[in-house]
């Protein structure tokens, strides 16, 4: 059973509804006693990732989500949802995150300006990935090269040891992360059809 954390942020439903479609029983919730009866926790994520970072301190679930990280068991971060798992974010100021995975979120507006491109940020779209580490089990019958769908004005930068896959959209763009148990997704695998399927079956197959 995978457990979707419900922090009142992020696209539950999307979620929820994708692994149905796949035949995997799932369950939304806000309750650390969910997440340990569990055998793999989702953590979603859209908006801001300080207002993120305050609901999820919210529900009280960190320290029982810590713990069954801790425990091994597989976690998948989607979007905002990812970028929670690193170390800190520098969006709209400085704001501590989960620190699963070594890295910090940066804003992807302030990389083109240095790189001196003219990009349109969000990087909202279809981009195709580009394999890092091709082991990674999320990737496992995925082709390099296949789109999957990506909404996003920040990204997930200095974690070059736990990208699995990224992205060209003027700079390398960090597009599947793994540490350990703990797995990030910067795309929308539910808005991704059959590829992100795939890889959601992936991580539920672990």
């Amino acid at each position: 059973m995978i457990a979707v954390i419900d922090y009142g942020v992020g696209n539950l439903f999307s979620i929820s509804s994708s692994l149905d479609f796949i035949g995997i029983e799932n369950v939304i919730t806000d309750r650390a006693d969910v997440l340990k009866k569990a055998d793999k926790i989702i953590l979603p994520g859209v908006g801001a990732f300080e207002d993120a970072m305050n609901k999820l301190k919210a529900t009280g679930l960190i320290p029982a989500l810590n713990k069954e990280v801790a425990s091994g068991k597989p976690l998948l971060g989607i979007c905002l949802g990812m970028q929670l798992l690193f170390d800190v974010s520098y969006e709209y100021g400085e704001h501590k995150g989960l620190s699963y995975i070594n890295g910090k979120v940066k804003s992807l507006k302030k990389a083109f300006e240095d790189a001196q491109l003219n990009l349109k940020v969000p990087h909202m779209g279809w981009n195709s990935l580009i394999f890092q580490n091709s082991s990674c089990p999320l990737l496992k019958n995925i082709k390099e090269g296949e789109y999957v769908y990506f909404v996003h004005s920040f990204y997930a930068a200095e974690c070059c040891e736990s990208v699995a896959a990224f992205s060209r959209y003027g700079i390398d763009v960090s597009a599947i992360v793994q540490k350990n148990n703990v797995f990030g997704t910067q795309f929308h695998p539910e808005k991704s059809g059959r590829i992100g399927l795939n890889i959601l079956k992936n991580f539920c197959s672990l």
